[in-house]
């Protein structure tokens, strides 16, 4: 039998080499699309470099000079000043202590001394507090200012003391904020006192401060006849820190404020 091609007839294997070189034709065309724009963007980028190299240095010379300016400055300013506040602190606190068991007129001549310092050369807390107001000695400073005048009845300098000390410390930051909260009751501010003495227990709560400042601050509420504050200050004692030495006979308190209402 004879065979033949029809007209226009083309081998398959013909045709898909033809497609495959179309579209190899066009991935290449793509791809060297994306160099092209890879380049032209890199172009760009060294002429901006080129451009601007001036102000860069200058930009890189800046932050190093920040950098090695802080270096130095906490190498050589910071330490040192941070030791010698801290040891100028010890001093004045020797003489807190000793004044935290005295009483009367020595109590508070030790206090006095503790502020003022002036023996044998030595700071007070007051002299620390003022010439290392950026040191945490200088800080701790304001903390024994502020106790120290709370304990002589000088109350208006407690509170400013009191007032420029901060601490993140489970004990001391809500102690400085209860204290404040003592001298304004003492000086018959009882709304800020119980203002500060809320901010106390809130602050960090623990089983030592928190039912302490809750308990005062309910004990000025009833003062306030702020009955219903009372009651809920004297509650949350009952719920939460009923181990307390305040939660042992809270439910007295609670039962006072919820029957004065």
């Amino acid at each position: 039998m004879a065979t033949y091609k029809k007209r226009g007839y083309k081998p398959k294997k013909e045709k898909i080499v033809q497609e495959v070189e179309e579209t190899f034709d066009e991935t290449q065309s793509t791809t060297a699309e994306v160099f092209n724009n890879l380049d032209d963007a890199a172009n760009k980028s060294e002429q901006w470099i080129e451009n601007n190299s001036k102000p860069l240095f200058y930009g890189l010379v800046a932050v190093a000079v920040v950098i090695l300016g802080y270096l130095a400055y906490n190498k050589l300013i910071a330490v040192p000043t941070e030791k010698t506040a801290s040891n100028e602190l010890a001093h004045p606190r020797v003489l807190f202590d000793e004044a935290t068991t005295s009483a009367g007129v020595k109590a508070d001549s030790l206090y006095t001394l503790a502020l003022e310092g002036g023996v044998n050369g030595k700071y007070g807390f007051i002299d620390i507090a003022s010439n290392f107001s950026g040191t945490k000695a200088g800080n701790i400073a304001n903390y024994y200012a502020g106790i120290s005048y709370l304990k002589m009845k000088d109350y208006k300098n407690a509170i400013k003391y009191l007032s420029d000390f901060s601490s993140d410390d489970a004990l001391l930051g809500p102690t400085a904020l209860g204290a404040i909260g003592d001298a304004f009751a003492d000086i018959d501010q009882p709304e800020d006192a119980l203002d500060y003495y809320q901010k106390a227990a809130n602050l960090k709560k623990n089983n030592f401060t928190t039912p302490l400042f809750l308990f005062k601050a309910g004990q000025v509420a009833m003062n306030l006849k702020k009955y219903s504050k009372a009651e809920t200050l004297f509650a949350q004692i009952k719920k939460d820190f009923a181990d307390s030495d305040q939660g042992r006979d809270i439910e007295k308190y609670i039962n006072s404020a919820k029957y004065a209402q």
